[in-house]
C-alpha cells in the first residue's frame, strides 16, 4: 500500500498543473457548501435570538405565524389590537414574571416605529446590553433607533426626527411633535437594528387630534398641550411574555386564549418560528441544492480530467503491470490518485471557508449584524464534508474500471 501511494503522488505530481485545476474546483465547491450551511444556520439562530427571551407573545386572534410576523418582524399588520385592559390582567397573573406590551403601525422614512415601554431592552434580548451610545427612551419625545436606522440616515443622539402616520409612502407626517434621538443600539441581526423605537405615551400623544386614521379637522394639540392629557395607552397591537417558571407556559397559554373580555391568542415564539422557517425553508434548501450541483461539477471534472489521461498512461499502465502489478494494483493506483485530489480539494475548501470567516466575520457583524465565529464544524457540516470525500473516493473508481478493462497488449503495443 506505502508503494502504491508513493507511485499515485508522484504520478499526480507529474500531473500537478490539470489536477491542481480540479484540486481548486473542489475546493471552491467545499467552500461555497459550508458556507452556505454555516450562513444558513447562523441566520437560523440570529432569527431565534430576535425573540430569545420571550416566553409567549400575545395579540388578538390570528394566525400564528402572522403574529409573529407584525410583532417581532414588523411584517404585515395586526387584525386587531389588544385593550390595555386586557395588558393589565395579564401582567396581574401569577405565573407571569414580566410583560412588554407593543403598539405598532406609523414609520419614518420606510423604518418601523414601536412604542413600548424601557423594560423592553431589558428583557427582548435576555437582558443583554443594546446600547450603543446614549440612553433609554425618558422624555415623552425621544427615540431610540436600531443600528440600521441609524446608519443610513446619518443619524446621531441629538437629532430630530418625525414620524409618520401609517407605513405607506405618502402619508401624512406628525411634523408638529418632533422627536430626539437619545440612544442608538447596538447592531444585532434582527428586527430591532431597523426599528425606530418610542414610548406608549408617545403613540398616544401624536394621534390625540387623529381619529379613524385622519386628522380631526380644525382641532390641533401642540407638543406642549399634549401634555396635560391622560396619556395611558387605551389598546396595544401584542405584547412579549416572560414566565416566573416556563413549565407554567402551556397553563398561561391556555388562561389567554380563554380570556372573557376579548378574544385573545398567545403563541410560543420557537414554535411559530419553525413554522416561519417551514415556509421559507424551501429558499434555504434550493442555496444548498445549487452548492451541490457545484460539487457535482467539480467532481464531474476529477473524472473527465483522468479519463482524459487514461490514452496518454496506457503505456505507463501496461508496464506497471508488465513488472507483475495486478489489476487490482492498477485499480487502486487510480483510486488512490482521485482519492488525493479529492482530500487536497476538500481539504483546501475547508481553510478557505476558515480563513472566510476569521477575515469577514467582523465585517458582516458590522454591516449586517450577522455573527459568523470560528468553531468546530457542526454535524450537519462534518456530513457535507464526509459526503465530498465519498462522492470524490466513488469518482476516481470510474477511470479505474477504465484502465482495469484495457489489455495489457493494448498498452505495450504502439498504434499506427
Amino acid at each position: 500500500m506505502n508503494a502504491l501511494l508513493a507511485i499515485a503522488w508522484k504520478s499526480a505530481w507529474n500531473r500537478r498543473f490539470t489536477l491542481s485545476l480540479t484540486v481548486l474546483s473542489i475546493a471552491l465547491a467545499t467552500l461555497l457548501l459550508l458556507g452556505v450551511e454555516r450562513i444558513r444556520t447562523e441566520l437560523r439562530e440570529n432569527f431565534a435570538s430576535a425573540v430569545s427571551g420571550t416566553d409567549l407573545i400575545v395579540g388578538a386572534r390570528t394566525g400564528s405565524t402572522q403574529l409573529l410576523l407584525y410583532s417581532v418582524f414588523h411584517i404585515g399588520s395586526a387584525t386587531n389590537n389588544i385593550s390595555w385592559k386586557s395588558v393589565q390582567a395579564l401582567e396581574a397573573h401569577k405565573g407571569v414574571a414580566w410583560v412588554v406590551p407593543l403598539s405598532l403601525g406609523d414609520s419614518h422614512r420606510g423604518f418601523p416605529v414601536v412604542a413600548t415601554t424601557p423594560a423592553y431592552f431589558d428583557h427582548v434580548r435576555r437582558g443583554e446590553q443594546l446600547l450603543a451610545e446614549g440612553k433609554v427612551f425618558s422624555g415623552l419625545f425621544d427615540a431610540v433607533v436600531g443600528a440600521d436606522v441609524a446608519e443610513q440616515l446619518g443619524y446621531h443622539v441629538g437629532k430630530q426626527i418625525t414620524l409618520a402616520h401609517g407605513s405607506g409612502e405618502l402619508t401624512p407626517e406628525h411634523a408638529d411633535k418632533p422627536f430626539t434621538v437619545v440612544g442608538i443600539l447596538k447592531r444585532t441581526g434582527t428586527p430591532i437594528d431597523r426599528t425606530v423605537h418610542i414610548g406608549l405615551e408617545a403613540m398616544e400623544a401624536i394621534h390625540l387630534e387623529w381619529v379613524g386614521g385622519a386628522p380631526m379637522p380644525g382641532v390641533k394639540i401642540s407638543a406642549e398641550q399634549v401634555r396635560k392629557f391622560d396619556l395611558t395607552p387605551k389598546n396595544v397591537t401584542a405584547a412579549l411574555v416572560g414566565l416566573k417558571n416556563r413549565a407554567a407556559v402551556f397553563s398561561v397559554q391556555r388562561w389567554v386564549s380563554t380570556y372573557p373580555e376579548e378574544p385573545l391568542m398567545g403563541i410560543l415564539p420557537g414554535v411559530a418560528l419553525d413554522e416561519l422557517w417551514q415556509v421559507v425553508g424551501v429558499g434555504e434548501k434550493a442555496l444548498l441544492a445549487m452548492s451541490g450541483l457545484v460539487g457535482i461539477v467539480s467532481l464531474a471534472g476529477l473524472v473527465s480530467v483522468v479519463m482524459a489521461g487514461l490514452n496518454e498512461r496506457r503505456r505507463e499502465l501496461a508496464v506497471l503491470r508488465a513488472v507483475g502489478a495486478s489489476l487490482r494494483h492498477v485499480l487502486a493506483l487510480l483510486a488512490l490518485e482521485g482519492a488525493i485530489v479529492t482530500v487536497l480539494g476538500v481539504g483546501l475548501g475547508a481553510l478557505l471557508a476558515a480563513l472566510g470567516i476569521a477575515a469577514l466575520g467582523p465585517w458582516l457583524q458590522a454591516q449586517y449584524g450577522l455573527t459568523l465565529q470560528l468553531s468546530t464544524p457542526t454535524l450537519n457540516e462534518w456530513l457535507l464534508l464526509g459526503g465530498l470525500l465519498a462522492a470524490g473516493w466513488l469518482a476516481s473508481l470510474l477511470p479505474g474500471i477504465r484502465a482495469y478493462r484495457l489489455s495489457l497488449a493494448d498498452g505495450l503495443s504502439p498504434r499506427i
